[in-house]
C-alpha cells in the first residue's frame, strides 16, 4: 500500500495550481521508523552507560562527603562554672585530636571585666606543653595551633574577686575543630580562585588524607601492640622454662641430699 504525502509550496493557494507531491512507500516509512528507533536506542544506551553512572557517582560522593563532614572532628560543649575563692574552682576538659593536625578552639565566656570574677584559661597537651595561658579571659576568642600531642587539655579557673554573698557564675562554651574541619575553606577558595565543585573535591581529598593517616596510626599502634604481645609471650615462655628447670634442679638436689643423708645414717 502506497501513502500519498502532499507538500504545499508557497505558490500553492486554493489548490488550482499544481503542487509538489511526494510518494512514500511502506518500506520507506518502516526504514525511517527503524532509524529513529536505532537512534533512540543509541541515546538511551549512552545515557545509561555514561550519564547514569556519573550521576550515581556524584550522589555517592556527595553522600560520603556529608557523612565524612559529620564524622570529622568537631566537638562543642557548654557549661557553667561557679566562682570560688582563691584559687577558684577548676574545671578541665580533655579532647583527643590527631597529632600534628591543625586545631582551632573557639571559646566564649559570659560576663565582663569587673564583674567580680576572674576567669583563667590554660590550654596544654598531655605532657605539659602550653598552647595558651590567659589570666583574665572575657568575651570570646579563637585559637589556632598545631597539635603536638593527641591529647588536648583545656582548663578553666573561676576566681571570685569580690566579697559579695551572691553566687557568681560564668557560662562557658567550648568548640574544638581539628583537621579539615578547622581549615578556612572560604579563604582557600578565594586565594586559589576555586569553583565550588573544586572546593568540595579539595575537602574530600583532605578528609581522605586524614582517614589514611588515621589508618596508618592504627597500623603502627597494632604493630606496637603486637610487639608487646610477642615480647610478653617470650617472657612468659622463658619464665615457664626457667621455673620448670628450677623445679627439676631442686627435685634432683633433694633426691641427692636425701640419698646421702640415708647413707650416712646407714639406712640404705
Amino acid at each position: 500500500m502506497d501513502l500519498l504525502v502532499y507538500l504545499n509550496e508557497s505558490s500553492c493557494n486554493s489548490g488550482l495550481i499544481e503542487c509538489t507531491v511526494v510518494y512514500l512507500t511502506k518500506r520507506h516509512v518502516v526504514e525511517a521508523n527503524q532509524k529513529r528507533v536505532e537512534k533512540c536506542k543509541l541515546v538511551i544506551d549512552y545515557y545509561f552507560r555514561q550519564v547514569v553512572p556519573l550521576l550515581v557517582t556524584l550522589h555517592i560522593c556527595s553522600f560520603c562527603f556529608s557523612c565524612s563532614t559529620i564524622v570529622s572532628f568537631v566537638s562543642a560543649l557548654r557549661f557553667e562554672l561557679e566562682a570560688g575563692r582563691n584559687p577558684g574552682q577548676e574545671k578541665c576538659i580533655r579532647e583527643f585530636v590527631p597529632e600534628g593536625q591543625l586545631v582551632v578552639a573557639r571559646i566564649k565566656s559570659s560576663g565582663f571585666t569587673g564583674d567580680g570574677q576572674s576567669l583563667r584559661l590554660r590550654m596544654s597537651n598531655s605532657i605539659g606543653d602550653e598552647y595558651r595561658n590567659i589570666v583574665d579571659f572575657v568575651d570570646n576568642a579563637q585559637f589556632a595551633f598545631a597539635a603536638t600531642s593527641s591529647a588536648l587539655d583545656i582548663c578553666f579557673w573561676n576566681t571570685q574577686t569580690t566579697n559579695t554573698p551572691k553566687t557568681l557564675v560564668r557560662e562557658i562554651e567550648v568548640e574544638v575543630e581539628a583537621g579539615s574541619a578547622a581549615r578556612d575553606w572560604n579563604a582557600v577558595q578565594a586565594s586559589e580562585k576555586l569553583k565550588p565543585a573544586e572546593v568540595t573535591l579539595r575537602k574530600m581529598e583532605s578528609l581522605v588524607d586524614e582517614i589514611l593517616n588515621e589508618l596508618e596510626y592504627l597500623k603502627r599502634r597494632e604493630e606496637r601492640l603486637r610487639d608487646t604481645n610477642e615480647s610478653t609471650n617470650r617472657r612468659v615462655r622463658n619464665f615457664f622454662i626457667a621455673g620448670k628447670a628450677l623445679l627439676i634442679g631442686l627435685g634432683l638436689w633433694q633426691v641427692n641430699y636425701l640419698r646421702n643423708y640415708f647413707r650416712s645414717k646407714h639406712i640404705l
